[in-house]
């Protein structure tokens, strides 16, 4: 196998372009599922062969607790300077899993604090806080869902600009956008490769709740203003893995966005336009890379399981 065996590792490389191209020309829905399945398939494919280059590269050394088949010549001619990547190979995949670990700990602290301090509170669909300080967020719970929201922001909006606000919350909860959140924050932490996907599938998710606070309230530009208000007072979010109107990012393009026409609801653009070529090669490209990546894999496993003692 060679070289080959690392493609998992940096073929999220080639990820960035369509992440560009569906961030300009797809519908937000569309661009927010197809970049979320792209970057949790290449995490994955990533994380795993991480995994098996530190058995292979570590089954040679004494003491291990691995069958001997996987230290055989033939498994170790998979894998180029293979105690070296072995080795190098534990210390990263330590690093994964504590980052995907905090990441999910942070996640599950941060709403379930969120979610003890609304015990006190109504179950209603939104919960009002009184807070000096200006926030809303869209805090997930199953069929206990809640806007939570401050009195101080509140304050700043106006009557068209809360019904957004509130349009704009529901859409993410009902959407399930903290799942496509949480999949970006994870992949990036397996993939510092694909960070550029997580930076992207946060503006799309909050394009998507946009167009569908704009259509709900018949006013793209009353949105646009809502926005605006929220990001000059509003102090963001508790964690990346909650969406909000005023979540961090580029909010002049989503500003910009709502002022032009809304987007075509067409899943993909023709192929035959200068937009559909560069995205469908992008796409292509995409998947290829994703198959490669995971045939890697796979392959090395295949390998290990042939070499196992029974």
């Amino acid at each position: 196998m060679g070289l080959f065996v690392l493609l998992p590792l940096v073929l999220p490389l080639t990820a960035w372009p369509i992440a560009r191209l569906a961030t300009q020309h797809l519908h937000p829905r569309a661009a927010t599922t197809l970049l979320s399945a792209v970057a949790a398939v290449m995490a994955l494919c990533s994380t795993l062969c991480l995994g098996l280059l530190m058995v292979v590269g570590t089954a040679q050394l004494p003491g291990n607790p691995l069958p001997d088949g996987w230290s055989d010549p033939e498994v170790r001619e998979s894998v180029p300077h293979d105690e070296i990547v072995g080795k190098a190979a534990i210390p990263v995949l330590l690093a994964v899993v504590v980052g995907c670990g905090r990441t999910l700990w942070r996640h599950y602290r941060i709403r379930r604090q969120a979610h003890e301090a609304l015990v006190d509170l109504r179950n209603t669909l939104v919960a009002v806080l009184p807070a000096p300080e200006p926030y809303a967020y869209a805090l997930p719970a199953g069929p206990r869902d809640r806007i939570v929201v401050s009195t101080a922001m509140l304050t700043c909006l106006n009557t068209q600009e809360r019904r957004a606000l509130f349009a704009h919350e529901r859409a993410h909860l009902t959407a399930r956008h903290h799942r496509h959140l949480l999949i970006a924050q994870l992949a990036a932490q397996a993939n510092p490769f694909l960070l550029p996907l997580r930076t992207a599938i946060s503006y799309v998710a909050e394009r998507w709740a946009d167009e569908e606070a704009a259509q709900s309230v018949g006013s793209r530009k009353a949105v646009a203003r809502a926005i605006g208000k929220a990001a000059l007072v509003s102090r963001g979010t508790p964690s990346r893995t909650l969406a909000a109107l005023a979540a961090p990012g580029p909010l002049p393009r989503r500003v910009a966005a709502l002022l032009a026409p809304p987007p075509l609801a067409r899943t993909w653009p023709p192929l035959f336009t200068t937009a559909g070529l560069a995205l469908w090669s992008a796409a292509a490209g995409a998947a290829l890379s994703a198959t490669f990546s995971a045939n890697s894999a796979v392959t090395l496993l295949l390998l290990l399981h042939a070499a196992t003692p029974f």
